[in-house]
């Protein structure tokens, strides 16, 4: 028998469970690996397509009834009046703590609606995140409010993001009281009270505006090296895999080499 053969039938026909075993760790590492970078690659990309649609002329939420299409991601500008009393401050938005890579404060966003000047429709406006008092959780933060008719710049989102929620998400507190949710639903606000809103809210940004908030949002980059990171873990993984599998085999066919040969 040539020795070529010999070698093989060591390494794959004399350890079938072996092969097989060190395929599934080889394809899951692998898998894992590019699903990882295939998720690092969208948040490029997404981040791109924000940036290139924020250099789009700033859209003007009084000038006509826009649609998500068309605004979604671009820069616009509202003059109106908050509605303080319809606030909905969003639970279990964690901020991560300057300085610290890993560590995170429990806090709010905090919707409030405008209503257009001129217009009878209404544009719910992220205003920004506010810390959670730990102590008492039920007490909301002490916050700012403009009275009058005011200008608020931002950029236009479908929702202000998700998080996991137990139950069927149903608004039941009353109207007029603030309200702690964990997601925003547009749609049940506006046909609950009655509203003609525009189909996507408004992430206000940063202009200096002490009233209480903090509007330094994550890029849409964020964790992109995390991602880099995970992908260089399971690629190692089925390395170490695909070694093992070849060192023992090299050890076993040298072992019966030996044998034989006493």
């Amino acid at each position: 028998m040539k020795p070529g053969n010999s070698l093989l039938q060591s390494l794959v026909a004399k350890r079938i469970v072996a092969t097989v075993s060190a395929l599934l760790v080889i394809a899951l590492g692998c898998g894992a690996g590019f699903w990882q970078l295939s998720r690092a690659n969208t948040k490029i990309a997404l981040a791109a397509n924000l940036l290139a649609r924020q250099q789009m002329p700033i859209l003007n939420a009084n000038l006509g009834s826009w649609t998500l299409e068309e605004a979604s991601e671009r820069r616009m500008i509202a003059r109106g009046q908050y509605l303080p009393e319809a606030a909905i401050w969003l639970d279990n938005r964690p901020k991560p703590i300057s300085g610290s890579s890993n560590a995170t404060q429990s806090g709010f966003y905090l919707m409030m609606p405008l209503r257009l000047e001129n217009r009878d429709e209404v544009l719910w406006i992220n205003r920004g995140w506010a810390p959670r008092n730990n102590e008492n959780r039920e007490t909301l933060p002490p916050i700012k409010t403009p009275v009058g008719i005011i200008s608020v710049e931002g950029i236009v989102f479908a929702h202000p993001g998700k998080v996991y929620e137990l139950g069927d998400g149903k608004t039941i507190d009353s109207l007029g009281k603030p309200k702690i949710e964990q997601n925003f639903n547009l749609a049940a606000e506006g046909s609950m009270r009655g509203w003609n809103q525009a189909p996507f809210i408004l992430r206000e940004e940063d202009t200096g505006v002490d009233d209480g908030l903090l509007r330094s949002w994550a890029p849409l980059t964020n964790g992109v090296d995390r991602h880099y990171a995970y992908a260089f873990q399971w690629f190692a993984l089925a390395v170490c895999g695909f070694l093992f599998w070849l060192i023992t085999g090299f050890r076993q066919y040298w072992r019966q080499g030996h044998v034989n040969r006493v």
